[in-house]
């Protein structure tokens, strides 16, 4: 049955995580099902549908140290409502060991991925990129800073190391070029980079 609130096994598990790797790994399991919430999403509630065939990669972003807080697939065709929607294939989320940095962004260059980076220790912060249009007009942008009050309201439960950690980490978005379908090319190039990032670090 699903409740209006998380479970006490979640709560306690988010708020024992103290670091972004933490965080990933419960990231991870909520993605998997094995989770039923994370703070910053409806208690009782999975991923997308359209997030779905995506889920094996995110996990593995996550377990890898990227904390994703949101993602979408490419995708263009007519709505529910008649209208006609495009997607870019988009993820966001948190990093914060410098190695996987540097591999992620890397990957973004050689693949010719639009990449956004704020927090940490950026002193500018860029417009958000954007990724989602209905008839051609812009409906959804992906990249936007959070600040410590939006930090606040997406992570709502974990205890304050853990809040730390986030705060300093850098906010990570990366989009594909194009909208449609051949973006998805981006997420087996996601997979491959935090992959390599993980044998150098063992």
């Amino acid at each position: 049955m699903r409740t209006p609130w998380m479970s006490r096994r979640d709560r306690r598990l988010w708020q024992s995580a103290s670091t972004v790797p933490d965080l990933g790994e419960l990231m991870a399991r909520w993605l998997e099902g094995d989770l039923k919430s994370w703070p910053g999403y409806a208690p009782g509630y999975g991923p997308d549908d359209e997030t779905r065939h995506l889920v094996p990669t995110l996990a593995a972003l996550n377990r890898a140290g990227v904390l994703t807080h949101g993602s979408q697939p490419g995708h263009m065709g007519a709505g529910f409502d008649g209208a006609w929607w495009s997607q870019r294939a988009a993820v966001s989320g948190f990093v914060a060991d410098p190695s996987l940095f540097r591999e992620l962004l890397f990957a973004a260059a050689d693949n010719a991925l639009l990449t956004l980076v704020t927090g940490g220790q950026e002193a500018y912060w860029p417009e958000p990129i954007p990724v989602t249009t209905r008839n051609s007009e812009t409906v959804t942008d992906f990249g936007m800073h959070l600040g410590r009050r939006d930090l606040r309201c997406m992570w709502p439960t974990i205890n304050d190391e853990a809040f730390t950690a986030i705060e300093a980490a850098w906010q990570v978005t990366m989009v594909a070029p194009g909208f449609g379908a051949l973006g998805e090319r981006m997420w087996p190039v996601l997979a491959t980079a935090v992959e390599e990032a993980v044998d150098v670090a063992a």
